[in-house]
């Protein structure tokens, strides 16, 4: 069992390298607030949703091991035992998926980030979606911090609807930890509200930051 699982990691760390040189020339990634995610224990990536790069690009610019939540219809028996040896773990779309839920909370208690996007599908036109609550639970569960995280550049790279990716720049930045105590402050509804206005606003500062236009929510 130990060995399976060094192998397992060293497996992980092996296509991370090669998805850093891929994310690299290709798509010119550049990251800000690495500083924000936690050097050790448990930590919750919640992210906007803008293309079938997205938990690439998360968890490369990262010196920490994370896993991903992927729809369990992905999970056939080729494909499934791939994204399985990448840390994905399988959830139902649309019901309440206790057993998923049970398995990121454990993720979480072993010290891994498990990256989520809360919008639940990619976006069709790079904004971000309002999204429902029952996030909180997971990092109350866990006792472990909420990292908003917000991806720019990827909707421009593999828009929905597209069959493959083209060449692109891809920007992401990792916001300040929201603690469990303050999520626990606000509840479930003022939470989400809270996450919305926040990954909102760090979107439109990193598009003006590179030189695009900022979305408009209001």
């Amino acid at each position: 069992m130990i060995l399976l699982r060094f192998i397992k990691h060293l497996w992980y760390w092996n296509m991370l390298i090669g998805a850093r040189l891929l994310c690299s020339m290709v798509f010119r990634l550049r990251a800000y607030g690495r500083e924000n995610v936690p050097k050790e224990g448990g930590f919750l990536l919640l992210s906007n949703h803008q293309s079938f790069l997205d938990p690439i690009v998360c968890s490369v610019p990262l010196q920490r091991e994370c896993c991903f939540a992927a729809r369990s219809s992905l999970f056939t028996p080729l494909r499934g035992a791939f994204i399985s040896s990448l840390n994905s773990l399988p959830i139902k779309r649309g019901s309440a998926d206790l057993s998923g839920i049970k398995k990121f909370i454990a993720k979480l208690k072993e010290g891994y980030g498990l990256i989520l996007f809360p919008e639940a599908t990619r976006t069709t036109d790079g904004r971000i979606s309002d999204i429902k609550p029952g996030f909180s639970l997971l990092s109350k569960r866990s006792n472990t911090p909420v990292i908003p995280v917000v991806i720019d550049g990827s909707y421009e790279c593999w828009p929905k609807g597209k069959y493959f990716f083209s060449m692109g720049q891809i920007v992401i930045h990792y916001g300040r930890p929201i603690t469990p105590e303050r999520i626990k402050e606000l509840g479930d509804e003022k939470f989400v509200e809270f996450l919305v206005a926040t990954l909102r606003q760090m979107q439109n500062e990193i598009r003006v930051k590179h030189g695009k236009e900022p979305y408009d929510y209001n």
